[in-house]
């Protein structure tokens, strides 16, 4: 039998339907619930020796929602507490769209959460400012919106400095750091911010807010986060060091590909070392 162009051509766009397909009903079902524990060691610029191995746990972007279950925010947190870090930073989007009803079960999923040096949280742009911070407070956690914090750690100062999504001027970062440690650590949502904290020669930077993409297609990467400067992972430049968490929650459309949520371990080290 003759094949025809025609069939060729929608043989193809049934195969590629059905891949597509496919995938995203494995994103749905099983991609988004893959939890993985991320270990990484992060060069500091600055880090004073007292401080080389010391352990942050960050988690973040959440999202409780009719999508992500409060199984799915435990099994993140009993993770975590199993690699026992020396200080937890929440990283924002505890909720979707500020959705009140998730507010609490949010909070609460996350209040096993313990560190022997504290708890810390930033907001992010889907967290209403009024609705979030006192339930984490409630269970512990102090929320730093545009404020810093200093805490003693093996005799070192460290200082950690907590902005809003909204908070985006050199200036207004500058203003927070006044008086801060050298040894300082710019807790902000959205990853942009590593173009600000480079400039202010800030030497460790913790975000979220991509998701990683959420969906990583093979050949053309995570295309909902290419305005990014660090997509995930770590990144470089100058004297700052980011990391960037793919969080462990979704938005959208609840699916991952090639993108398994997490929550991660960092490990500090003087750079160069």
């Amino acid at each position: 039998m003759a094949v025809t162009r025609r069939a060729v051509l929608k043989a193809l766009v049934a195969t590629t339907a059905a891949g597509v397909g496919g995938t995203g009903t494995y994103g749905f079902v099983v991609g988004r619930h893959e939890l993985e524990v991320t270990r990484a060691t992060l060069p500091v610029t600055g880090l004073p020796p007292a401080l080389e191995g010391f352990r942050v746990g960050l988690i973040t972007d959440v999202h409780r929602s009719r999508w992500v279950p409060h199984e799915d925010v435990a099994r993140a947190v009993a993770a975590l507490m199993r690699e026992q870090p020396d200080v937890i930073v929440l990283g924002g989007d505890y909720v979707t769209f500020g959705d009140r009803q998730y507010v609490g079960p949010s909070a609460d999923a996350l209040a096993p959460l313990s560190a022997p040096e504290g708890v810390f949280a930033i907001l992010g742009n889907h967290d209403n400012d009024h609705d979030m911070p006192p339930p984490l407070a409630r269970n512990g956690v102090q929320v730093l919106r545009d404020a810093r914090t200093r805490l003693t750690i093996r005799g070192e100062i460290v200082d950690l400095i907590g902005i809003r999504f909204w908070t985006r001027r050199p200036a207004d970062i500058k203003a927070l750091m006044k008086g801060a440690s050298p040894m300082s650590v710019l807790l902000a949502h959205d990853p942009r911010r590593f173009t600000e904290a480079t400039l202010l020669s800030i030497p460790l930077v913790l975000s979220g807010h991509t998701h990683g993409g959420q969906v990583v297609l093979p050949v053309l990467g995570a295309v909902a986060a290419t305005k990014f400067p660090v997509v995930a992972g770590i990144a470089r430049r100058d004297r700052t060091t980011m990391f960037v968490s793919r969080g462990v929650g979704t938005i959208y459309v609840p699916v991952r590909v090639n993108c398994p949520p997490e929550v991660a371990v960092l490990t500090l080290t003087p750079a160069g070392a």
